[in-house]
């Protein structure tokens, strides 16, 4: 097995994309979006990168999956605020993972869950952009922690019913469309 993308980088990247996979995503960061989508920042983005898979089970059959992901996510943000002082941080959700990522920036919606994590407040000013793919708290009004709404891109295809209640299953995997403007919008924050 080929190393994955945190092998790609040694010490401290300027930017570490910290990406939380859907529900049973194959692939390293995920197959639908984690991998394609920083193959498209490492090509784009001006600084070097670093990419860290969030260890946790995106299984719906997991009660614990969302709030094992804001732990395993939560974990490595703090660990990595201390280990790399000038770091910043992208924070890329897809699907289940969405979900994941805006427990562990405080959104109301998510911390309706039990068991969630999140970032401390003192860390904020660390994550230069969150990225959201297929959010299916877009469903029930979810939005993003004001602290970070200025930061947060949230895609979603039409059709698809995990975030925009369609009928079209198959464009819950399609997001290669906004994977250029996702690396134009971090651009702009660089």
């Amino acid at each position: 097995m080929s190393p994955g993308p945190t092998a790609w980088a040694q010490g401290c990247a300027a930017v570490d994309v910290v990406i939380a996979r859907g529900t049973t995503e194959p692939g390293y960061l995920g197959a639908a979006v984690g991998d394609p989508l920083y193959a498209v920042l490492r090509e784009h983005l001006a600084v070097d990168t670093s990419a860290h898979r969030v260890e946790y089970p995106a299984d719906l059959l997991v009660p614990s999956s969302v709030s094992d992901g804001t732990r395993a996510m939560t974990g490595h943000l703090v660990a990595l605020s201390a280990a790399c002082p000038d770091q910043r941080f992208i924070l890329v959700g897809y699907s289940q993972g969405a979900v994941v990522t805006h427990g562990v920036l405080g959104s109301p919606a998510a911390l309706a869950l039990p068991g969630m994590w999140t970032l401390p407040p003192e860390l904020s000013h660390r994550v230069l952009a969150v990225l959201l793919f297929g959010d299916p708290l877009r469903l029930v009004g979810g939005t993003a922690h004001p602290w970070y709404a200025d930061r947060t891109q949230n895609y979603c295809a039409a059709g698809d019913p995990v975030c925009a209640g369609g009928i079209f299953p198959a464009a819950h995997g399609t997001y290669e469309w906004a994977f250029a403007d996702a690396a134009g919008q971090v651009n702009a924050r660089l």
